[in-house]
């Protein structure tokens, strides 16, 4: 759509453009067909042309986002929209289909949510996108399946709750639906983004029971012969008994302990010739013979 519009200046003619035409400015391309001249009687008017851009489609508009992003990253990447009636579908082709889909897709990932992003701009509704490179979603969407029936059957067999590594969404949603009819199972998500993950939950789990320490511990050492032993014999070798010390006899030199005798001749202090309850180095006869040489 063409339309010419005048004004006093330049500014003048594209604001009545744009009022007449109830578009913004980014919508329009603006050509200055005269800027118009001041003269001493009268002036001429400012004439300028608005061409309304055609609108962007929710899909085109993320596709020429993607085109824009790929050169950006250093990527050689050819960007096609398949489809945009209850999804918006964007096909890549690359040289290295690896190097844009990345481990575990985690870089086809972060561009699907970054198209998705930008398709659904002024949206009140979300409408889903897929970003797809060479049917790695259709590939991966059949490994979750089979995952997901494979560890349903585990838990079933053990009574457990299984968990699955972290997942976005979008993968979450798969192993959900694959088991939504699955008589036996229960599926929920637990965790917080970027490391939320599905737990499958067997119908038949067992309760959980706690184990008595000590009936382990017998069990434990019964199957081994006793306490910290194999077949009787102990672990670590036998025991040797811890050598008694005897108390000094009768008349035996006082030990190197320090001992007071009491006043007055008291039972229950220091006995000569008995033992004072001290342990110390036995340093030999003290005599006054011994210590005057």
């Amino acid at each position: 759509m063409e339309n010419i519009f005048t004004g006093k200046t330049v500014e003048d003619a594209v604001k009545a453009g744009l009022e007449a035409l109830g578009v913004k400015q980014s919508d329009v391309d603006v050509e200055v067909l005269d800027e118009g001249k001041r003269r001493l009687i009268g002036s001429k008017p400012a004439q300028v042309r608005l061409t309304v851009k055609p609108k962007q489609t929710d899909g085109e508009r993320a596709l020429a986002f993607l085109e824009g992003l790929f050169p950006l990253i250093g990527a050689d990447v050819a960007a096609q929209l398949k489809s945009e009636d209850e999804k918006i579908v964007i096909e890549l082709t690359a040289v290295s289909a690896k190097s844009i889909i990345g481990r575990r897709g985690e870089i086809i990932d972060a561009v699907q949510t970054l198209a998705g992003a930008v398709a659904n701009i002024g949206r009140k509704d979300y409408k889903r996108v897929v970003v797809d490179c060479e049917n790695y979603r259709e590939d991966r969407e059949e490994t979750l399946r089979r995952v997901a029936h494979k560890l349903a059957a585990k838990a079933v067999r053990l009574g457990k709750r299984v968990r699955l590594e972290p997942m976005n969404p979008y993968e979450r949603r798969i192993i959900h639906s694959a088991l939504m009819d699955d008589p036996d199972v229960t599926t929920k998500s637990e965790g917080k983004e970027p490391g939320r993950f599905v737990v499958i939950i067997p119908k038949n789990m067992k309760p959980y029971e706690k184990r008595d320490r000590g009936d382990r511990n017998r069990g434990y050492n019964k199957d081994r012969g006793g306490r910290g032993g194999y077949g009787g014999k102990p672990r670590y070798g036998e025991r040797k008994p811890y050598p008694k010390r005897e108390l000094p006899a009768e008349g035996t030199p006082e030990s190197s302990g320090t001992s007071f005798k009491r006043e007055g001749g008291s039972s229950t202090g220091y006995r000569k010739g008995g033992f004072s309850g001290f342990f110390g180095t036995y340093l030999g006869k003290d005599t006054e013979d011994d210590r005057d040489n």
